[in-house]
């Protein structure tokens, strides 16, 4: 198998990687944290790169990419510490490009591909503990369209996007909808997450809603799985950052006249990072790969790829506190925030607890099958 890129996702990587570089330093992303989290500026410069319509065909006004062309955007959005949720773009363009009527398509496809809508999935509930086949929010008929009640939590931008595409229950089974968020019925309340992101809590009250898919519980699947792919995608990004900060340090760091990285134990626990820092990269590839396969397979190899980046995370993250010492958990230093932005994401779309059960679990079926 060819692990190469080509020369127009590296063109791509590179495109990315400037923007990132050049336009957003350390101390704009400290002053967007400091205002709430979520810059739109910012969100309209990642527009005007094209990035919000990777996931969205050619036809509807994006790129006609694909999960290997997001997997390197989120690499170097990793490595910037980018608070803005690009990856909800990928997973609206996905389920909106694959799902929704023509009419829909057409009113928003070309908006969320312009950066002109930012639509999110709000699809987490208080009690399913990560489980998408637990959805206690309910849709039901009203004239021409549809009304939808419930409540969703840590809704990603969630009090600053223009719609959500959400699940509810209908008729027995989970089906997707879209609900702009100035509809009637919608209440957003926003904070700041750990990682200096922002989140919402958002309530449904009868709110007027368009139907994505009535079969929905598959389309949730894939859009979580998207999900999935870039978290470990943005998480490759950060740990390789995260490592190289460590080494600089390292390097300039001294006790007993000499830099600490003469010092053959500190040199091994850096090599345990390095290999860390690989196996994700490795399972970063797989789960990228494996996005476009049937279902079932494509559900484990995800599951698969999520619990080895959680592993990976929190060994690179906590190592590198622990070489840096108590500069290491300091706000002025750029490494605590690669640490909470790695702590957020082992627990984003799944922990790596949850994700374990999913490989036991999907093991043990596929066993009874050959039984």
């Amino acid at each position: 198998m060819d692990f190469n890129f080509s020369d127009d996702q590296q063109q791509l990587r590179d495109a990315v990687a400037k923007w990132v570089e050049k336009g957003y330093a350390f101390e704009r992303r400290r002053a967007i944290e400091a205002a709430g989290g979520f810059s739109r500026e910012a969100w309209d410069e990642l527009a005007e790169l094209g990035l919000g319509g990777l996931y969205i065909p050619e036809d509807e006004g994006g790129l006609g990419m694909g999960p290997v062309e997001a997997m390197v955007v989120m690499e170097e959005l990793g490595r910037g510490l980018v608070l803005e949720p690009l990856a909800q773009s990928f997973i609206a363009g996905a389920v909106l490009a694959g799902h929704a009527d023509e009419d829909t398509k057409d009113s928003w496809l070309p908006r969320i591909a312009g950066g002109q809508a930012l639509v999110v999935l709000a699809y987490q509930e208080r009690k399913a503990r990560y489980r998408l086949d637990i959805c206690e929010a309910k849709a039901v008929k009203a004239g021409d369209g549809w009304t939808v009640t419930g409540a969703k939590s840590l809704v990603p931008a969630g009090d600053e996007a223009d719609a959500f595409i959400v699940p509810a229950q209908l008729d027995g089974k989970i089906a997707l909808f879209l609900i702009e968020r100035s509809a009637d019925g919608v209440a957003a309340r926003g904070y700041g997450t750990q990682d200096g992101s922002r989140a919402a809590e958002v309530v449904f009250e009868k709110a007027a809603a368009t139907l994505i898919a009535q079969d929905g519980l598959p389309a949730l699947e894939h859009a979580v799985d998207i999900g999935i792919a870039s978290t470990c995608a943005e998480a490759v990004g950060l740990m390789d950052k995260t490592l190289a900060i460590t080494v600089d340090y390292m390097n300039t760091r001294k006790q007993f006249g000499v830099a600490i990285a003469t010092f053959q134990a500190l040199r091994h626990r850096v090599a345990d990072m390095k290999m860390q820092l690989e196996l994700a990269r490795s399972m970063s590839y797989y789960a990228t790969l494996k996005l476009n396969a049937p279902a079932a397979e494509r559900r484990q190899a995800l599951a698969r790829a999520k619990y080895q980046l959680g592993v990976s995370m929190r060994f690179v993250s906590q190592q590198s506190v622990q070489l840096h010492g108590g500069i290491g958990v300091t706000d002025e230093y750029i490494v605590s925030h690669y640490f909470k932005k790695l702590t957020q994401l082992e627990m984003s779309f799944g922990d790596t607890l949850h994700h374990l059960g999913e490989v036991s679990a999907r093991m043990q079926d596929t066993a009874g099958v050959f039984a």
